[in-house]
């Protein structure tokens, strides 16, 4: 889920919010670690956008450099899912406002696609939102992965306006 896309015309960008903690519908525990990034480094953030956002069409920060990266970081709590033997399998960035929680970044790595991170990932995601606050929101693109929206409804997460 990359909200700093423009989403062309012919696709659909849909908002989606939950404004109870107790409508998260939790997908299956899988063995995993989230580690949040501290201190924030505009490097993880980079390295996570360009390799998960490969095959989304994720190209508006490409070309930010490493001070903007960086600046991006300290607004965000980023977290890093592993599989317990340590290697990198995901991530997500939140980022608190007036209008509630937003996850900014959501995404895997292709070789972990299929494997009920997903799930898993966005439940810890949602859980550490409504830490920060009472909503957590998030837009999606019908250029993101072909089972984000799916993934996002399925753990609650209800739309409130889509744009064409």
């Amino acid at each position: 889920m990359n909200p700093g896309r423009r989403c062309e015309a012919k696709h659909v960008t849909t908002y989606l919010e939950l404004t109870d903690p107790q409508d998260i519908r939790p997908a299956r525990a899988v063995s995993a670690r989230f580690t949040r990034v501290d201190p924030p480094d505009g490097a993880v953030s980079r390295w996570f956008y360009e390799r998960v956002g490969a095959d989304y069409a994720w190209i508006d920060r490409l070309g930010d450099d490493v001070a903007t990266w960086q600046a991006h970081a300290e607004r965000v709590e980023t977290w890093v899912c592993a599989l317990l033997a340590g290697e990198r399998a995901g991530y997500f960035e939140l980022q608190r406002g007036a209008d509630g929680t937003q996850i900014r970044f959501f995404g895997l790595l292709a070789p972990f696609h299929g494997r009920g991170l997903g799930g898993h990932m966005l439940t810890v995601a949602l859980r550490r939102g409504f830490e920060l606050s009472d909503r957590v929101w998030l837009h999606t693109c019908t250029l993101d992965g072909p089972h984000a929206l799916s993934n996002y409804k399925a753990r609650g997460l209800v739309p409130y306006r889509e744009r064409r």
